[in-house]
């Protein structure tokens, strides 16, 4: 495990001196540790040319699974903890911006209250980045969009269901702006009224970046973006601007009155969609993922029974965020 940890630590820094300070070792031994697991693995960890530090395809391989087994090596320490009674604990959970943004915050009050030893750690990222960090063992659990993409080895819970809207300025100026031509009247959107339309696009990662633009493509044309490479705050910022629409879950549209959102459906259901109104909006579902080969511990099964209750509760009270659909029972 050391010598992992310290092959990580130099792998990530490209540097042993840096990696030694950061560590609290000497250099010396820092090195012969790694020397070490070299001989152990019979193949070199790093390339040390003129100085400067890389992977080999050796290291490189290594690395990805040198954090896992360091990963699972910490969740085992705080699972035997948790066993002996210890009141503390850690759960390390991934969210989409636009739940960390909505009603996740809630639901993390209500955790902290009732289990105040155990500490939270929240990573916002974009659903396929929250894959990847849960498969590599950095997360215990996420919350991800379904369906997920490369049949990644995670165990999936839906929680909810939310609407997708066409996010735009509520002030008239920026409205007319990027509005014009699409059929304000109407109470919906099609895909179609996207064409030709300014967007404001998520970076590479967000499912919301894929969906939107699937949607267009399946629709026979290629969105154009205004400005692209944001994240969920930015790119709502950019929309009340007036440099373009957005895609994006209902949600998020929550206390901020400088932005409107409008239904976007993916057809008018033929000649008597107007006596019948549109197709169901688009709409994406939540899960609660973990990795299969890997128990969560009890502090992370604790934040999903206080989760699913939260989404239960708020369903029967009618609290749930607006467009948003509670997929759990009790």
């Amino acid at each position: 495990m050391q010598q992992l940890a310290y092959f990580v630590a130099v792998a990530e820094v490209r540097h042993f001196t840096h990696a030694a300070e950061i560590l609290h070792v000497a250099q010396p031994s820092l090195s012969k540790q790694i020397r070490a697991l070299e001989t152990e693995l019979g193949a070199s960890l790093f390339s040390r040319a003129r100085g400067n530090i890389t992977l080999t395809p050796a290291g490189e391989a290594l690395l990805p699974l040198a954090k896992r087994i360091l990963a699972d090596v910490d969740t085992a320490r705080l699972e035997v903890q948790e066993l002996a009674g210890l009141r503390r604990g850690r759960v390390r959970l991934g969210a989409t911006p636009s739940l960390c943004a909505g009603l996740l915050a809630d639901v993390l009050r209500r955790f902290h209250d009732t289990y105040p030893g155990i500490r939270l750690i929240v990573e916002e990222g974009g659903s396929r980045d929250l894959v990847r960090e849960l498969t590599r063992g950095s997360l215990d659990m996420a919350l991800v969009i379904l369906p997920l993409h490369g049949d990644p080895p995670l165990d999936t819970t839906p929680i909810l269901r939310e609407n997708l809207v066409v996010a735009s300025p509520a002030d008239p100026d920026a409205a007319d702006r990027t509005l014009r031509g699409m059929l304000p009247r109407r109470p919906y959107l099609r895909i179609e009224d996207l064409r030709n339309r300014p967007l404001v696009m998520f970076r590479s990662g967000y499912d919301l970046r894929e969906a939107t633009i699937g949607a267009c493509r399946a629709a026979g044309f290629e969105p154009s973006f205004a400005v692209e490479g944001g994240e969920m705050d930015a790119v709502l910022r950019f929309v009340e601007a007036g440099l373009g629409v957005a895609v994006v879950p209902s949600m998020v549209l929550a206390g901020r009155p400088g932005l409107r959102g409008t239904p976007l459906v993916l057809d008018d259901c033929g000649p008597d969609a107007s006596r019948r109104g549109p197709h169901p909006g688009l709409q994406r579902t939540v899960a609660l993922a973990h990795r299969k080969d890997v128990d969560p511990t009890h502090a992370a099964r604790a934040f999903r029974e206080t989760l699913e209750t939260f989404l239960v509760e708020a369903a029967k009270a009618g609290s749930l965020p607006s467009g948003v659909e509670a997929l759990v029972t009790r």
